[in-house]
């Protein structure tokens, strides 16, 4: 029987910050500015408006962001569409990341005025080093941005795509601050499932730590669109096309099986995928699903509505066992 019981608020690591299992990457914002604003259209302030609108609306009181997405417009999108929704600070977690590419720590405290100023009243309540791609160890790294709690600039630390020893030398050097590493965002889905063999999920699990699932659709793969209509696909850009045409055969036995949990819930293929990940593994993992439009965001909120029974999470667990 299926169980319509939503899915709670949970910790964030080992701090005292209250998440919703759904977060909203909101890395489409970054439209027409920078590396990431190539990969999208540009969305209107307007609809960004909507689009976190309806996540509010669905129960969603976390937001993810960066530098790299746009050079601040994500970070400023964001906060004019919270603001036109009348959010208090105190009322939604905005979380954001440092790009360490080509940079040292010393970059650190040197650009938090950015991120501050882009989100114009909102705090940081989540701040992470964004790959493990920096000039400086993650021990630098780390007392860099413990410098900024101490200074009261953000109020948790994390990472981002760190593996499991970069994850525990950065949980190390901020013990040894007092602090602990609240969270490390990887891909995870369905269809990537790496992080249960490479020693990531456990080492977060073993420390208190949060994982937080990237493209938890595996590029909208896991909504089944491109499987029932291959003209999708075919309108994709040729990058991303390349990307998901090896995966349509592979993984339509998964996209069947979602296909039928998900009418014995009333809901969809892909909320169905998302509340598989964010409750397979316990609290241990929340998801960031984006949204370039408004039922986007409705849908992904939605997945917190229910609980799949263990049969059915047993079963996507067995047929996406080889995409570990």
């Amino acid at each position: 029987m299926p169980i319509f019981e939503p899915l709670k608020k949970r910790r964030l690591g080992q701090t005292d910050i209250e998440i919703t299992p759904i977060g909203l990457g909101v890395m489409q914002f970054a439209g027409g500015e920078g590396i990431f604003g190539m990969m999208f259209p540009e969305i209107s302030q307007e609809m960004m408006n909507g689009i976190i609108k309806a996540a509010l609306d669905g129960g969603i009181n976390w937001f993810d962001t960066a530098e790299i997405y746009g050079r601040g417009r994500s970070e400023r999108g964001l906060a004019n569409a919270l603001r036109t929704a009348e959010i208090k600070d105190d009322e939604v977690i905005v979380a954001t990341k440092w790009l360490p590419m080509f940079r040292t720590a010393r970059n650190i405290p040197r650009t938090i005025s950015d991120r501050i100023h882009f989100l114009n009243g909102y705090s940081i309540d989540l701040y992470m080093v964004h790959q493990a791609w920096g000039f400086s160890p993650p021990e630098v790294e780390m007392d860099a941005m413990a410098d900024l709690v101490q200074a009261g600039k953000v109020r948790s630390i994390g990472v981002s795509n760190f593996n499991e020893e970069q994850m525990r030398r950065a949980h190390a050097a901020l013990q040894k601050r007092g602090l602990m590493l609240a969270a490390n965002q990887v891909q995870y889905s369905l269809l990537h499932r790496k992080i249960e063999t490479n020693g990531v999920l456990a080492a977060a699990k073993e420390l208190g730590i949060t994982i937080t699932a990237w493209s938890p659709l595996a590029s909208g793969l896991l909504t089944g669109k491109f499987h029932k209509d291959p003209e999708i696909l075919n309108q994709t850009p040729f990058g991303r096309r390349m990307r998901l045409r090896p995966g349509i055969e592979r993984s339509r036995p998964l996209i069947q099986a979602l296909d039928e949990i998900a009418a014995k819930h009333d809901a969809t293929p892909a909320q169905v995928a998302l509340n598989w990940v964010i409750d397979f593994h316990g609290e241990t993992v929340v998801a960031i699903p984006g949204a370039s439009k408004v039922h986007q965001a409705e849908e992904s909120a939605g997945s917190m509505k229910f609980r799949l029974s263990n049969a059915d999470k047993a079963r996507l667990d067995e047929l996406s066992s080889e995409f570990r």
